[in-house]
């Protein structure tokens, strides 16, 4: 391989100073039947230009946002993306720099997560933010687990109208850690407050909803929040962050800990990842947060300066005492996330919002007047929505892609009392043209 520089000599020095006299000695341990010792039929290799081309040609065989009209959301969202977002991020000093070990001499990424948390604080309406976790899903199992070392109590409840890949991961990082997960069903696409009543008590630990929910529908969520603390349990929201831009902020209806999926702050769809989890709380549950709290203060000659005020840093500082398994934070992620805030600012947040809501509901609107459509739910939505097809919704998709359209998720997969049932999701980046270019295509799918 022309591109190792080592020569016979520099071989030779290093199999003498290991001691060992060729390099198959260093696998002697492994069976020789498990070896392979013939040619593994692999073809010639490629030019650098005849690589490219190839890879340029498996990569037109990909379906993507910027060539097809995208109504696919649950969890990962096609919206614009500024132009500030990328050419920040791609910074070298930003781009190549890891987990700020030596923090003192680490400001310009000290400052950057400390400007992340406070953006984060003022989206959500709590006290304080971490310089975040891996993706939604596992900044909610990290909520769910505080909670319970919190409360000392052994129990949580999730409402099933959770992203149901959310609750599989609660599940999976439960499954031999004694918590007790129990699910609520859901009433009219919401999270059923009297089965609530009836099964929460003061053995658990904590409630777990989604707002907006896995279906788009908007929860009471501050019936559910007087009726989680009646019980002393702690309220953790799962939010969309858009979405944030019209409702209320869930530190304005007293939830104790709030996550979600930092995707649509400035991250593209990119084939799931990588993504950025959110994670806020109150004040009195700093100290349990996982991960790192970037604080401003002064150096002594009184100039502005960022430090580490905590770092629970599972991986080295009081590691038995740890109640979090997190070792890094998706620091170039939650860039993009502050990039795209500080670029959007309140008043473009909200109209990002805004325009989703206007364009989900224009669609939900144009479906209800179609043969064989219905629409699942009464509940008010926001971006997304739940409607039930004529047609098989895997058929359905497949008839859509032919016009460059991608559809929306087959519910019937996660939810079998759903069948033919699709989540649409409709952002800011689908206009008027193309939902109305939607409506005439499915108007014409027949049973």
């Amino acid at each position: 391989m022309e591109y190792i520089g080592n020569t016979e000599a520099d071989n030779k020095q290093m199999l003498t100073e290991i001691g060992v006299s060729s390099a198959s000695e260093l696998w002697s341990d492994i069976p020789q039947d498990k070896i392979v010792t013939q040619p593994l039929g692999l073809p010639a290799g490629l030019s650098e230009l005849e690589l490219r081309k190839h890879l340029r040609n498996l990569s037109d065989r990909n379906v993507n946002v910027e060539d097809y009209a995208c109504f696919l959301g649950a969890g990962a969202y096609d919206h614009y993306i500024p132009s500030t977002v990328p050419v920040i991020t791609k910074r070298p000093e930003f781009y190549t720099a890891y987990t700020p070990y030596q923090p003192e001499i680490s400001q310009g990424t000290l400052q950057s997560i400390f400007e992340y948390q406070s953006l984060i604080c003022n989206l959500t309406g709590l006290d304080v933010a971490n310089a975040s976790l891996y993706d939604g899903a596992t900044a909610l199992y990290e909520a769910a687990h505080l909670a319970c070392d919190h409360t000392q109590r052994r129990k949580i409840i999730v409402s099933r109208a959770l992203h149901p890949e959310y609750r599989q991961v609660l599940k999976t990082y439960f499954s031999d850690a004694g918590i007790d997960i129990e699910e609520i069903g859901c009433a009219q696409g919401t999270t059923d407050l009297g089965e609530l009543r009836q099964k929460i008590n003061d053995q658990v630990a904590a409630v777990l909803v989604q707002q907006p929910n896995f279906f788009g529908c908007l929860e009471e969520v501050e019936e559910l929040a007087t009726l989680v603390h009646e019980h002393k349990a702690l309220f953790i929201v799962d939010v969309y962050p858009v979405s944030l831009g019209l409702l209320k902020r869930p530190g304005n209806y007293a939830a104790d800990i709030v996550v979600g999926e930092g995707q649509s702050l400035g991250l593209p769809v990119s084939f799931g990842g990588p993504y950025l989890g959110i994670f806020s709380c109150r004040k009195e549950l700093m100290r349990k947060m996982p991960g790192r709290v970037v604080g401003e203060t002064v150096d002594n000659q009184g100039r502005r300066a960022y430090v580490l005020t905590l770092q629970t840093r599972e991986q080295h500082i009081r590691r038995e005492k740890a109640s979090s398994n997190i070792c890094s934070n998706e620091a170039l992620c939650a860039l993009a996330a502050c990039v795209h805030l500080s670029s959007l600012g309140a008043r473009g947040l909200k109209a990002a919002a805004t325009a989703s809501v206007i364009g989900a509901h224009r669609l939900a609107d144009g479906l209800k007047d179609l043969p064989g459509w219905r629409l699942n739910f009464t509940a008010p939505f926001f971006n997304e929505f739940v409607a039930t097809a004529p047609v098989e919704a895997d058929d359905l998709n497949k008839q859509l892609l032919k016009h460059k359209i991608i559809g929306g998720l087959n519910l019937g997969r996660l939810y079998p009392e759903l069948p033919q049932s699709v989540l649409f999701c409709v952002t800011e980046k689908r206009g008027p043209e193309e939902i109305e270019n939607l409506l005439n295509i499915l108007r014409e799918i027949k049973q």
